[in-house]
């Protein structure tokens, strides 16, 4: 049986690139020529805010005052578990020590970057958890200065949940300012802050662009599209959840696209009819973007079999893939390209946006296939180290000077000859290319 599209989209999730591209150099060049200045005034000018933009101390605790105490606790939980998993995955990661042969040790360390720019979005949405994930992560990574920069909203700047979350988790100075004058004060060190050595955390279609254009100036966690999200599931699925899941994760954003994957058609058909009504019952702004998605962007498809819906999957490579079907543990071990896996019912997609430890800042538009998602290690650089005896210098000059000789690199292979008629005076070496 061929794979048999009961629902195909209509868009794909590309937005109008070289449109959006154009005027991102534009501001990123404008700034970097004009500093602060320039800066202040596209924030005046597409933040429509003109309050502080590095918060004091002052400023910090007021907006504390602000958030109640249950959404305190609530962000102290979330963080909590995205620090325990961090500091997991930090340990993961240890530095090594090997004798490779006699005499000459080679070496790898972790070392964190100097400093990390987070970018948190505060739109039409206050992305707390987006702070927690991206300064968390940071922090527990040993960066020794954090900047959590999010937009502010006019006249009341950014939101007191945002400030909290944030300072609660670790950063240094929280930046009142979005988009890409947001991304370049971070790039530049303009405010007084250090330059940024990685730009970190999700945005819109220009901060994503930002980070682009600036990647190789700095590290940046990856290029992002639109958040993405597949369903495996099986005929034992509840269908209700499985709409529900769906178009939990279709309010994101109008071209964010859902995709269901089962062997059962009558499973399809009941997700595909539960889902207009479920989308008809939103608030209105999330109705928009869910209508919208569902409509152009998503689809539904049924398989032959449980391999065929491992296939799909790992081909779509979603950035969140759930799997609610049986027998966990082999879809755990089958399935290769996803951003975040999240086996069985008792889980959702929404659980690792907000509190239950894994990261939400993961490849979309098929990044899966081949990388992951935030973590400790994107803020740290593995480097090598190495040391010899004169011994154990021997062997590997000797090789090192034909190797770079027949690659027609003398000045190589000089530095090995030195090295050679220092230590080993008394003895002769054949060190052309042919020996």
């Amino acid at each position: 049986m061929a794979l048999d599209y009961l629902k195909k989209a209509a868009l794909t999730s590309k937005s109008d690139a070289s449109e959006v591209s154009e005027t991102v150099q534009t501001v990123l060049s404008d700034i970097e020529v004009g500093g602060d200045a320039v800066a202040l005034d596209y924030a005046k000018k597409f933040d429509k805010y003109d309050g502080s933009i590095v918060l004091s101390a002052d400023d910090i605790e007021a907006a504390c005052q602000l958030v109640p105490e249950k959404l305190k606790a609530d962000i102290r939980f979330a963080h909590d578990n995205v620090r325990r998993f961090a500091e997991a995955q930090k340990n993961s990661t240890q530095d090594v020590e090997v004798e490779i042969v006699p005499g000459v040790i080679a070496g790898q360390k972790a070392i964190p970057v100097d400093a990390a720019g987070c970018y948190v979005p505060g739109g039409r949405y206050s992305h707390i958890a987006s702070a927690i994930m991206t300064v968390t992560t940071a922090k527990v990574a040993g960066c020794r200065h954090i900047t959590a920069c999010s937009p502010p909203r006019p006249e009341t700047g950014i939101a007191p949940a945002i400030v909290y979350a944030a300072h609660i988790c670790g950063a240094d100075t929280i930046m009142a300012m979005g988009g890409i004058q947001g991304v370049a004060a971070m790039t530049f060190g303009l405010f007084g802050l250090p330059r940024a050595n990685i730009l970190v955390g999700p945005g819109n279609q220009f901060v994503a662009e930002a980070k682009r254009i600036l990647f190789g100036r700095v590290g940046i966690d990856m290029i992002a599209g639109p958040t993405d999200s597949l369903i495996l599931a099986d005929g034992s699925a509840d269908p209700m959840i499985v709409a529900v899941d769906l178009v939990g994760q279709a309010e994101h954003g109008y071209n964010s696209p859902v995709w269901l994957v089962t062997d059962s058609r009558p499973l399809a058909e009941e997700v595909m009819a539960l889902v207009p009504d479920l989308i008809a019952d939103l608030p209105e702004v999330n109705r928009q973007n869910a209508t919208a998605a569902w409509r152009d962007y998503a689809e539904v498809m049924v398989c032959a079999d449980r391999e065929e819906m491992a296939a799909t999957s790992d081909a779509y490579a979603p950035e969140h893939l759930t799997v609610q079907a049986k027998d966990l543990d082999w879809w755990l071990n089958r399935l290769t390209c996803y951003g975040s896996l999240f086996l069985g019912e008792e889980t959702t997609v929404a659980f690792g946006d907000k509190a239950s430890g894994t990261n939400h800042v993961l490849p979309t538009s098929g990044a899966a296939s081949y990388t992951g998602g935030l973590s400790v290690h994107k803020y740290m650089k593995i480097v090598t180290w190495q040391r010899s005896t004169r011994d154990g210098s021997k062997p590997i000059a000797e090789a090192t000077a034909r190797i770079s000789r027949l690659e027609g690199m003398e000045g190589h292979a000089r530095t090995a000859d030195i090295r050679l008629a220092k230590y080993f005076p008394d003895e002769t070496f054949d060190l052309s290319a042919n020996g």
